[in-house]
């Protein structure tokens, strides 16, 4: 459950707090109530739905491309390297890497 804090109108609170003592309902169930009827609404929108489902086509869009470049990682292999190389063989000097000095 999450907490969510408004700021309303000393008029506006009034009238909430009046109706919903005439309902027999809590301010804050009567808010529940409220906001369940307003996301009610607008999910049955059309324009809302063609809206969501653009959202959902790029997140499923990036997950596509980050998924890809994970199992890039995972697998060592790097799209962008020349002949196929990692880039870490490609830079290799044949040398062994440096240890800190110890003195």
């Amino acid at each position: 459950m999450k907490t969510l804090a408004i700021r309303l109108e000393e008029e506006q609170h009034a009238q909430l707090s009046v109706i919903a003592q005439l309902e027999e309902l809590t301010v804050t169930d009567a808010i529940r109530q409220a906001i369940e009827h307003w996301v009610s609404e607008r999910r049955n929108n059309p324009e809302l739905q063609a809206r969501a489902e653009a959202v959902l086509e790029d997140i499923e869009r990036e997950a596509t491309t980050r998924r890809g470049a994970i199992a890039a990682l995972l697998s060592g292999e790097s799209r962008g390297s020349e002949s196929g190389k990692s880039p870490t063989a490609a830079k290799s000097t044949g040398r062994s890497p440096r240890r800190g000095r110890s003195g």
